[in-house]
């Protein structure tokens, strides 16, 4: 018994002896390991002795890292045998070995030839020096810095190829964006956008603080990859994500105020009367007085705000960003605004080792209302009605208080804030849902499979109200009310695999896959009539429903078959082959399948031994490319089929209680449609010279389309007004050139990007008519102010010319051409051309210690505008007000003017030159200085950046038009109706204040 009491005691002894053995070893252990950790700090600065901020410090290997402060310092704790990683974009980065815990003092150089810099282009990327065809890369790095709301602006001015027009000032006024010229006519001319692998059509849900790199596909060789939809080109754009090493909070801020560019003064009472006198067209009373000013009434002082927020990180596995904004913009016309919610998730992880998978999700709330323009003054038109209301009349009438004035003795006129009330409770929403999700496996090092599922839905909302009481108008229609909505789901899969394989200087890529789109899309539409008063401005306050109200839907798919094959030889000799196959349900059968094929190759000669000694070029390339691209986006969803209208029969008729309703042909059946196409030629040339320091790149390109897109319309015998079919051909041309150089690189930094184009487009044939005409120039002269015509550009005006006001009569002379010795329709002719000759941009970026400035200028040079607003303000044909412009008309004989004589007559308005104006302008786009602060208090903060900023826009204009701006077309992105200003809302100069901060 004794024996067995003492056992457990000498095992407890001994467990506690291994016990302790234990600790103490592992102390030891622990001691050894702390021994093999030392903390390493250190700063980093560039070439000119700038500290860096924000630079990534990783321990190679790992997932330990930071980045430097506001001094550029770091400190870490690393391994005693570890290798430090330093990167920082735009530099080239650096590995040191770190021995002991020494200060570390590193300098990382510029990244001055980035031809090692990656490029997105179709279904994959590419370095910058293997370019074969016209990319052109935009630059975002001051993107935080701009007041936008849309992304496309970015684009503006920035690369040579691209023009971008903001058409009217109105708030979220879409963007037109060209690519080397218009071509189709009917069919869009807008470029694809291609956002994180998913296509869409228009971009303005987008908020440009999200975007980290846009690419511009502008010859056929490189854009032929999309096939159908890539005819205008291809803008590719990458949103941010989540980058390795510590997390970084980032906010922006900016607020500012926006003001109409010029003025326009119109005649007071006094001047007015005078005026009417001589016309004779209404009799006002004495003693009238000045009451109203109009143009202060309608236009104020806008604002904008805009706020960002993103919150990023990644680990070697696992990569994320989330951001959000709001950005609001009230216009400088009152009932105008645009107001925007955006979110965005952007995720990545590295599931396995041949598996990462990938999500982008985005989301959209946008709103806007705006005001009735391209319309005259008794038609709403509120920005003519400024000039075109007397200034004796009142806002409200005196004996009706809630009713706007309208005694104007007979002039067929509304004042402004009575058109501004037609809108004033209009609303257009829409809700953006952007999401893809996607799965990169690696079979090998060489072998890749990328499979990605899409989807961009969206919610459109449209309402709108006209009281009932406060307008003419609304009083004659007892208030109406519209409810609109439409829901669009478009849905893309992709399945695409790559091949790379290196055999000493040989490199190869191979690409193929299949891409397969749907879209479904359905409408309810609503009319409402017979409101008491505007208290409750909803469907179910009016007492008439319309007989027009129901539902639509409809649908359309797409299927595609890609490939691509890619040689370089020691990045020297390099040749790149793609094609596309492209289905449209759209289209005729038998004319459905489309397809797209390119080619293209670069020669680097600096890579040549017999340029081996001319040291001062860094690189030269040459490359030539041709392809085919398509278009169908102008064709309906059942372009080819015809279609019915569907006309309600009045059921509570007699004998009419149990009616069906009644069917028509709507259109006319093409057995025959189908791809419009693009074939393109494209030669350039990449030169980088002087250490760097210069960059040069130059392309020359001929497009031709054929099989256009046209809307033909049929003989006053005809069954139908019109038929959609392949009409023409149509040829653009052109020289681009751009110059990036790099003035000063010292302490004071100086650098300078221009980029200029050359567009010549020219309508080459028609199958059906010799000409085309658009539109009627609503004065109703029924006169047409562009011509369509084989021979000619696109929009060219047409009408008489003007030579000037007759001393004797006062009544404008018109050409007499034909010599027939009367002035008839046979004597018009072309009269000006909306196409520029030529577009530029000019960016000149300064900096100084914490100080930058950048100047952006943006130009056109050869465009005529049509402006038409002055038939309106300069006409002094009936009892409209006009501008302070006739106070110079004719009015005895002998008198030399250039203004006619008043008189109730349209003889003196005819279509002509005298309404053509140079729409040439030299335009200071951004103005932006800024500065970064650094010190200690921002450190003990932990803030990398904080950077306030002032932006000023359009602040400066040279120009001759007389109209408010030369950036305009109030038909949009129309390529027939171009550079035509009519009433249409004016451009604005804005100034910002912003601050950029990251912790």
């Amino acid at each position: 018994m004794k024996k067995s009491k003492q056992k457990p005691i000498i095992i407890e002894a001994d467990c506690y002896r291994r016990a302790a053995l234990i600790v103490v070893m592992g102390l030891f252990l622990s001691l050894n390991a702390f021994a093999q950790k030392i903390t390493v700090t250190g700063q980093v600065k560039d070439a000119t002795n700038e500290t860096v901020i924000g630079a990534s410090v990783i321990e190679k290997g790992t997932t330990n890292g930071t980045m430097t402060d506001i001094d550029g310092k770091f400190s870490l704790s690393v391994s005693s045998k570890a290798i430090l990683t330093i990167t920082y974009i735009g530099y080239k980065s650096q590995e040191i070995a770190i021995k002991g815990n020494t200060p570390l003092n590193l300098v990382l150089h510029e990244n001055s030839e980035m031809l090692d810099e990656i490029v997105v282009i179709g279904y994959g990327s590419v370095k910058r020096k293997d370019v074969t065809t016209s990319v052109a890369t935009v630059s975002t790095k001051d993107l935080d810095e701009r007041p936008m709301i849309s992304a496309a602006a970015a684009i503006q001015g920035k690369a040579a190829g691209v023009n971008v027009i903001q058409p009217n000032g109105e708030p979220g006024a879409g963007m037109v964006v060209r690519i080397r010229g218009n071509s189709s006519i009917n069919a869009s001319n807008d470029p694809l956008y291609v956002v994180d692998g998913v296509p869409m059509t228009e971009i303005n849900f987008l908020s440009p603080n999200d975007i980290e790199s846009m690419q511009i596909l502008k010859d056929a060789s490189s854009a032929a990859i999309y096939g159908s939809r890539a005819s205008n080109g291809v803008v590719l754009i990458t949103t941010k994500s989540g980058a390795k090493g510590e997390a970084k909070i980032s906010f922006s801020a900016q607020a500012g105020i926006t003001k109409v560019r010029d003025k326009m003064e119109s005649l007071n009472v006094a001047q007015y009367k005078d005026l009417m006198d001589e016309i004779g067209s209404i009799n006002l009373p004495d003693g009238l007085k000045d009451e109203t000013d109009w143009f202060k009434e309608t236009y104020r002082t806008g604002q904008t705000q805009n706020y960002q927020l993103s919150v990023s990180n990644g680990t070697d596995k696992m990569k994320y960003l989330i951001s959000g904004g709001y950005t609001k913009e009230d216009g400088i016309i009152k009932v105008a605004f645009y107001e925007r919610y955006n979110l965005r998730a952007n995720l990545e992880n590295q599931i396995r080792s041949w598996l990462k998978v990938s999500t982008n999700l985005a989301y959209s709330d946008y709103s806007s209302n705006g005001i009735i323009s391209g319309q005259g003054a008794n038609r709403a038109g509120v920005v003519l009605s400024v000039i075109n209301t007397p200034t004796y009349a009142k806002i409200w009438d005196e004996n009706k208080p809630s009713q706007y004035y309208n005694n104007f003795y007979g002039a067929n006129v509304t004042h402004p804030l009575e058109n501004m009330s037609r809108t004033e409770d209009n609303k257009t929403n829409n809700n953006r849902l952007l999401g893809s999700a996607t799965a990169d496996i690696t079979f090998s090092p060489n072998l890749k499979f990328k499979s990605s599922i899409s989807i961009d839905r969206v919610y459109y909302k449209n309402t709108s109200f006209l009281d009932p009481i406060k307008t003419e108008y609304g009083r004659s229609q007892y208030g109406n009310a519209t409810d609109n909505r439409s829901l669009s789901t478009i849905l893309v899969f992709d399945n695409i695999l790559t091949y790379d394989k290196s055999i000493k200087k040989h490199n190869f890529n191979v690409m193929a896959g299949s891409s397969g789109t749907t879209s479904k899309w359905s409408q309810t539409y609503q009319t409402v009539s017979h409101f008491e008063n505007g208290d409750v401005k909803t469907l179910n306050a009016g007492n008439k429903v319309e007989q027009g109200n129901g539902t639509t839907a409809s649908d359309w798919a797409i299927m595609s078959y890609v490939g691509r094959v890619a040689y370089n030889f020691d990045s020297k000799y390099l040749v790149t082959a793609n094609f596309r196959a492209d289905g449209s349900s759209k289209l005729a059968p038998g004319s459905k399948w489309g397809y797209f094929p390119s080619i293209s190759a670069a020669w680097r000669l600096s890579s040549e031994s017999f340029m081996k000694d001319i040291k001062w070029v860094n690189d030269l390339k040459i490359r030539g490319g041709w392809g085919e691209t398509g278009n169908q986006s102008g064709v309906g969803d059942y372009g080819y089929l015809q279609l019915r209208n569907i006309a309600r029969q009045n059921w509570w008729e007699a004998g009419k209680e149990n009616a069906l309703p009644i069917t028509s042909p709507a259109n006319m059946r093409n057995h025959e449609l189908t791809w419009e196409t693009t074939k393109q030629t494209n030669i350039g040339v990449d030169l980088t010279v002087l250490n760097n320091r210069l960059t040069f790149t130059a392309d020359a390109y001929y497009k031709y389309t054929t099989n256009l897109l046209m809307e033909v319309p049929l003989g006053a015998t005809a069954s139908f007004d019109h038929i959609y079919r392949n009409e023409g051909e149509m040829e653009n041309k052109g020289l681009e050139f751009g110059i990036n150089s790099k003035n000063l690189v010292e302490n004071f930094k100086w650098e300078t990007d221009f980029n200029i184009s050359f567009n010549k487009n020219k309508v080459k044939k028609f199958d059906t008519k010799p000409a085309y005409f658009y539109p009627d120039a609503a004065s109703g002269l029924g006169e047409y102010i562009t011509k369509m015509t084989p021979g000619e550009p696109l929009g060219m005006f047409w009408g008489y010319i003007s030579d000037g006001v007759d001393p004797e009569t006062g009544d404008i002379i018109y050409r007499d051409i034909d010599k027939s010795g009367n002035v008839t329709p046979s004597d018009k002719t072309y009269i000006g051309n909306p196409n520029p000759d030529f577009t530029f941009g000019f960016t000149n970026n300064l900096s100084y210690k914490g100080f930058n400035l950048n100047i952006f200028f943006q130009g056109s040079v050869g465009n005529d505008i049509y402006n038409l607003s002055r038939m309106e303000t300069e006409g002094m044909y009936d009892a409209k007000n006009q501008s302070t412009s006739v106070l110079r008309r004719w009015k005895i004989p002998g008198q030399i003017t250039d203004m006619p004589r008043a008189v109730a007559s349209k003889d003196n308005l005819k279509t002509s030159s005298r309404f053509v104006e140079d729409g040439s302008f030299l335009r200071l786009k951004t103005l932006t200085l800024s500065y970064n602060f650094t010190g200690k208090l921002l450190k003990k903060w932990n803030i990398t950046r904080l950077q306030p900023y002032f932006t000023a826009q359009n602040v400066l204009t040279l120009t001759h038009y007389k109209g408010f701006d030369p950036e305009v077309n109030q038909w949009g992105g129309s390529a027939l109706v171009q550079g035509i200003d009519w009433g249409t809302y004016p451009q604005t100069k804005s100034y910002v204040f912003g601050v950029n901060v990251e912790f």
